[in-house]
Parts: C-alpha cells; structure tokens; sequence
C-alpha cells in the first residue's frame, strides 16, 4: 500500500556536514517543508550511549521533525539504538545499507548489507518492530555493476516493513564518483508500491525534475549541491510547486555564512567550530572572484575575530 511522504525535497544524510546547524541553516534559508536526515550514527556507539553520538542523536530541541539514520550489522543494537533515537526525538529511523567509506563496508555495514540480503531483512523487521517510529532504507544501485539488482533489494525492503526506500544511482564501486544511474531508480519503483526517493545528481530544480520525470520516484535526495548553497533546496522545492525562488546576492550570501558559523560556535564551541567552518567557507566562496586567495589566508586563521574580520573584508571587496 502506497504511504504518503513528509515532503519532496529530502537533505541527504552525510556525515561530518548534516549536522544541527546544517539543517537549521537549510530550514531558515533554503525550505521549511524540506525532510531532514540525520547525519549516519554507529548502532554500537547510540546503544552504548556514547556522549558524542548520543548528543547528534538528540534532536527533541529542533523546530522541524528529523529522521536518524543508524548504521551497523546486528539486529539486537539496531533495535536499542533505534528506541533510543525515538525516545530524543527522531520523527522516524532511517537504515543505511549504501554507506560506502571502506572503514564501514570493512565492518560488514553499509553498503556490504547489500551482499546479505536476508540479515538486512533481519534488521529491517527487528526495527519496524521494535518503534512505532516509520522506518525507512536508504542503499545504492549495488555493491558493483554485475552483481546489482535493484528492484529485488528494493522489494526485500518493502516485503519487510520499509515505509520507503531511498536509491542512490550509484554502486558501492563507484563511491561519489562518475554518472548517477536513474534507470535503477526506476526499475527499482517499478517493483514496489512504497514510496521511492531518488538521489544521484540532483543539484539543481531542473535535475530534480528530470529525476522526478525520468524514474518516476515520488521525491527527491540533494547531498552535495546543498554544500555552500544551503537555499539550492528551497529552489527545487519551490520549482516543484510551481513558484518563484529568489537566489541569494551575495550579501544575503554573506549573512547566512555568517549565520551558520554562529551555530558551528554555539553547538560544538568555538575550539572545534574554527575547523570545521574552513571546510563551509570553501563552498560558500567558491563562486567569487578571489575566492582560492580567500580560502588560503582562511585556513592559516587560529581565532574567530581574525577569522569574521576576514569573512567581512572578502565580501566587502567582491560587492564593490
């Protein structure tokens, strides 16, 4: 039976980067009807309650409803970390079989669940069963090209209690790189009546229709188009529904990289925000004239005052 999405528009689950002041930064200048996934959390490490994983668990504080995705390989911790994530908040758990970084196919998870169809069947049931949360899947077209069947991976997952699936058009082999296959997607909708997210290459509103109208899937996933162009998914969910979407000029640029380092600072201090803002004011500059200088003097940077007054001056001289 067909079951109706939270939205069309879905931020992608990558780790590192979708974390709180990423979604809240997509929520305030991108769309507030996008459906926010959760960066990927080790199973082991939320059942254990480690601190660190157990605070990105954590999402009861957020205005908009999140979907935790969990990752690892044994049934009885998907279950514990799962009722944990619904008990701090999680609007629903989402199941990554597509992760394909070696440290975690290496441990069995990920994307290698694709190769042992009947223990991710195990996991899917044991969680539908555990939450009364909606579960969900997000996996790849395959491991590689010769072994892929999407559709049959696809139809294990709704046969097993998946409220919805999410197909990256990618194998496990090709990681991140060369051309999406939305064919899967497709074939993958084809054989289900759950409903189907599409991701791979969508980076813009007139890719996400392509998707939408090439695979029929009911929604689709933006990763790294939304890197630096936080409102990118507003424009798509906008495009959907037949409205106009203003792009940002580069003031208004200026104020929401400076809004989404203020919630870097707040949420992991600022020790540990000047680091991790080097990697987002790279994407955020990197339209603009001078921007490789920029980015250079940028991450020889030790304290947020020189780091701001840096911020100010490249902006100033591109709007001149």
């Amino acid at each position: 039976m067909q079951t109706n999405l939270p939205g069309k528009v879905f931020l992608a689950p990558m780790a590192g980067l979708t974390d709180f002041p990423m979604r809240q930064t997509v929520y305030e200048f991108g769309a507030q009807d996008v459906v926010f996934i959760s960066e990927m959390m080790a199973v082991n490490a939320l059942s254990r309650k480690n601190p660190r994983t157990y605070r990105m668990a954590d999402v009861r504080a957020e205005k908009y409803p999140v979907i935790v995705q969990l990752e690892g390989r044994e049934p009885d911790l998907f279950v514990q970390a799962a009722q944990f994530a619904a008990d701090l908040g999680a609007a629903g758990i989402d199941l990554n079989m597509g992760c394909p970084v070696r440290k975690v196919v290496s441990s069995g998870a990920g994307a290698a669940l694709m190769k042992e169809p009947l223990l991710a069947s195990k996991i899917i049931e044991s969680v539908v069963s555990a939450v009364k949360l909606p579960v969900s899947v997000k996996f790849r077209k395959g491991w590689d090209n010769a072994t892929s069947d999407t559709a049959a991976f696809a139809r294990m997952c709704a046969e097993s209690g998946a409220r919805f699936i999410t197909i990256h058009g990618r194998t496990k082999a090709q990681g991140y790189a060369g051309k999406a296959d939305w064919q899967c997607i497709r074939d993958a909708k084809s054989a289900v009546q759950i409903p189907v997210v599409g991701n791979g290459d969508v980076t813009d509103a007139f890719s996400a229709r392509q998707m939408l109208e090439q695979t029929g899937a009911d929604a689709v996933m933006v990763g790294r188009a939304a890197l630096g162009a936080p409102w990118v998914l507003g424009q798509i969910s906008a495009s959907l529904k037949g409205k106009a979407f203003q792009l940002p000029t580069a003031q208004q640029i200026k104020q929401i990289l400076l809004y989404h380092i203020d919630l870097l600072r707040r949420f992991y201090g600022d020790a540990l925000a000047l680091p991790l803002s080097r990697k987002f004011v790279c994407w955020y500059s990197k339209n603009f004239r001078d921007a490789k200088r920029f980015r250079e003097d940028y991450m020889k940077l030790d304290t947020f005052e020189k780091a701001l007054a840096k911020i100010e001056n490249f902006f100033e001289e591109t709007l001149r």
